[in-house]
């Protein structure tokens, strides 16, 4: 449940591997404020989607200080990488329609891309995915249909990329 959480989120699986073991060391030494107002299976969802947003983030600036590095020693395009698209559920032939799918959903604010995984990906309830994100059940529809009408957006911007 958490690594797939967190593939969803990185799209990578060492990355989700990392965040797996991330998650399960902040539950050890956290489990003793559970305050058992959800159930112990949405805690730690809630963990995974807070650890997971946090790892892209530190990943985000990661990346942003080393453009920046790498412009002022005048080196920058012989030292950038671009990750590879590295789900394993999804089939060689869909590959570059998913990573087009993902790419979108990368660039959606951290809720609408929280609220896309986990109701399309992880076949979560609106309730379920209202007791995660810690909002209630109209938010989340109304944050549904703003991360559907901005993918779609994405989508057709990137269609001839």
């Amino acid at each position: 449940m958490v690594y797939n959480l967190a593939l969803q989120y990185t799209q990578n699986t060492a990355d989700a591997e990392e965040i797996t073991q991330d998650v399960f060391v902040k539950v050890h030494q956290k489990i003793h404020t559970f305050g058992e107002r959800s159930e112990l299976k949405t805690w730690i969802y809630r963990i995974t989607v807070n650890q997971s947003l946090d790892f892209l983030r530190s990943k985000k600036r990661a990346k942003r200080s080393f453009f920046f590095e790498a412009i002022r020693i005048g080196d920058l395009w012989n030292n950038v990488t671009v990750p590879d698209f590295n789900h394993p559920g999804v089939l060689l032939e869909d590959k570059e329609g998913m990573a087009a799918i993902f790419r979108g959903i990368n660039k959606l604010s951290d809720k609408q891309k929280t609220v896309i995984i986990l109701l399309k990906i992880e076949q979560k309830t609106q309730v379920e995915t209202a007791v995660i994100m810690n909002t209630s059940v109209k938010a989340i529809e109304s944050l549904y249909q703003r991360a559907k009408s901005n993918l779609g957006i994405i989508l057709k911007m990137n269609e001839g990329k």
